[in-house]
Order: structure tokens, then sequence, then C-alpha cells
């Protein structure tokens, strides 16, 4: 089956996946790789307009990827992981939706400056 999407991890969302436990990360990546190729709300969902989390629930504690999308290639679609954190309440902390804003700025900035 074809992916719907490439991910790539920005190193702070790489930090935070080292951090955790083998089982926990490797639990993250499987969901990862299951929204790849399944649309599906519960492991990958819209937040704002320009900003969406990945979803995963294990052993009780709720992590939270955000990351944004970038479709400015004609050959392949790109979801762009900034970071990670474990989600403590229901709403998503406005500081943590705004992080992942900036380093999409700044993720598109840079990517001027290539070209």
């Amino acid at each position: 089956m074809k992916n719907l999407f490439e991910i790539i991890f920005l190193d702070e969302a790489f930090e935070f996946l080292s951090g955790l436990e083998k089982k926990h990360y490797e639990k993250i990546l499987y969901n990862i790789r299951k929204s790849q190729v399944n649309r599906d709300p519960e492991l990958f969902k819209k937040l704002t307009d320009e900003i969406w989390e990945f979803r995963t629930l294990y052993q009780g504690l709720q992590y939270r990827l955000l990351a944004f999308w970038d479709k400015t290639s004609s050959t392949q679609t790109l979801v762009i992981a900034t970071h990670g954190f474990i989600k403590k309440r229901s709403k998503i902390p406005d500081n943590e939706v705004e992080k992942a804003t900036n380093a999409r700025a700044k993720y598109f900035t840079e990517q001027q400056i290539k070209k």
C-alpha cells in the first residue's frame, strides 16, 4: 500500500522520541506508520489550519507529536514533526501549538533560503 505522506522528524521531535522508553517510542512509531497508509483521526488529527497532531495512548499516557504539512514538492508530500510532549489535560496547551507554528515558519523560511 502506498504511503499518503512521508514524515520528517525535526531535531526536537527526534530528541523527544529518543528520551522515551523503547516500548513507548515503538508504539508511537507504529501509530505513525499506520497513519501514513490509513486516514484515522484517532491517530492523526487536525488542530488548527496549519498544525496537526500524531496521537498515541499507551499505558495510560497520552503522547502527542505536533506536525505540519509540506506540499511544496510536486513528487512527494511531507509531514514535518516538530516536537512531542505527554498530554496531561484534555486540551492541547496553546504554547505547544505556538511552538509548532514557529517551527513551521522557520522550516519554510529555511526552505526558501535553500532555493
